[in-house]
Order: structure tokens, then C-alpha cells, then sequence
């Protein structure tokens, strides 16, 4: 795992980005923040700047990929669907850098959350369903609403219930492991079998009442710097 001499690991937690008074802001919500800190860890929130990718992989023990609004699908080979809600370029740009770099450094510890499993799956080539309502007539299940999901690994991911907020989904995980479904056959997770921590999850466990499935994602991962 991660070697690191610090009493307690930092952890890298990307920021979402929006337009406050004409400005480019990057906030996050203190979800994330305090489920690390929960975990025994030191949130670190990452603004979107490109460029840096290899020096935060050296000073930070794991990394978070949080939530956000939709990815722009040009960059990976097809048009955005005309509902999405765009994230804005420079996040995306940081994030898939970030995670092209992550994929040399493979014993480093990383969780998707929402978009960032997207962008996980979008990085391996995965296939996306842009719109939820276009092919799941359940698709309401996965928005604000608790539902069920079913891990295919118990020693990796717990399954339970989850709350999630998301109108689309990784159709197939491209050279990912589908980790876990929802009853509707939605992806629910992806992850590395090879890695030691490198998971991406389309709920949110920060605000999971369920243990399994919700503070213990935080706790792997701060363990797996360890």
C-alpha cells in the first residue's frame, strides 16, 4: 500500500466548479470533508487546475472524485446528449488528467463518487448512458430516493441501501470490474479487482445512512493508505 509518515494520510477531494459573480468558483461540500475526517483522514480540497497531476500524486496518499454535474461526451467520442447538465471544461480537463496519471501509480488508493465513478468509467472506456429516462422506466428509483444495492464481491463492497441522485449511468465498465447493480440492472459500482483501493460508486455513501455502503467506503479507504 501507500507508505507515508504523516499520523494521519491526506486525502485529495476534487472540487466542483461553478460561476459565482462572473468567476470561476470552486467549492465542495462538507459532506466529503467530514466523512474523511470520520475515517481518520485530512481532507485536502483540490481546485480544478490542470497541470499538477504527478506532484499532488506525490504529496497526497489517496484521492476522492466527487459528485458533480454531467461529463461533456465529445472528448470521448460522442455528442452530449441534449438534457445534460454540463460540468464546466476545466473540471473535466483536471479530473481526467488526474485520473490518466492515477493509472501509473496503481497501488495509490482512489473512490469515485457519482461523476467521479463516471469519470472512471469513461477513462477505461466504458460505455455511458446519457439519459436514464430514455431507457429505464425505474429511473426515478436513483433520484433522491433510497434504493437497493447488490454487491458481487461482500469481501470488497457491502451492499444495503443507498441514496443516490444521478439521471445517468456507465452501460458497460470498458476494462473495469462491474462491482455491484441496482434492481433495475443500473450500474452501481466499478472497481480495479487488481487494485488494491480503486472503486467508484454512482451513490453518494457521504450522505449513506447505511454503514456498509456509506462511512465504511471512507474507512477502506483511508485504511488502504495505511
Amino acid at each position: 500500500m501507500t507508505q507515508h509518515k504523516r499520523p494521519k494520510p491526506l486525502i485529495g477531494i476534487t472540487s466542483d466548479l461553478m460561476i459565482r459573480h462572473e468567476r470561476p468558483t470552486a467549492f465542495s461540500t462538507m459532506t466529503y470533508a467530514e466523512a474523511v475526517r470520520k475515517a481518520g483522514g485530512i481532507p485536502i480540497v483540490l481546485p480544478p487546475v490542470p497541470g499538477n497531476a504527478e506532484q499532488l500524486i506525490h504529496e497526497l496518499d489517496a484521492f476522492i472524485f466527487s459528485g458533480g454535474d454531467d461529463p461533456v461526451m465529445e472528448p470521448f467520442g460522442q455528442p452530449t446528449h441534449e438534457a445534460a447538465v454540463h460540468v464546466l471544461p476545466a473540471r473535466q480537463q483536471f479530473e481526467t488528467e488526474l485520473l490518466q496519471a492515477l493509472s501509473e501509480h496503481p497501488l495509490k488508493p482512489v473512490l469515485g463518487i457519482c461523476l467521479g465513478m463516471q469519470m472512471m468509467g469513461l477513462i477505461a472506456a466504458g460505455e455511458f448512458n446519457q439519459h436514464l429516462p430514455d431507457t429505464h422506466p425505474s429511473h426515478a428509483d436513483h433520484w433522491e430516493r433510497p434504493h437497493e444495492i447488490t454487491s458481487i464481491d461482500p469481501g470488497r463492497l457491502g451492499s444495503g441501501s443507498v441514496y443516490s441522485k444521478h439521471r445517468q449511468a456507465m452501460a458497460t465498465p470498458g476494462s473495469l470490474r462491474v462491482l455491484a447493480t441496482a434492481h433495475d440492472g443500473v450500474i452501481e459500482a466499478i472497481d480495479d479487482p487488481s487494485r488494491p483501493f480503486y472503486i467508484g460508486v454512482q451513490w453518494h455513501p457521504e450522505r449513506t445512512d447505511t454503514p456498509a455502503v456509506g462511512q465504511k467506503l471512507f474507512d477502506d479507504l483511508i485504511s488502504a493508505t495505511m
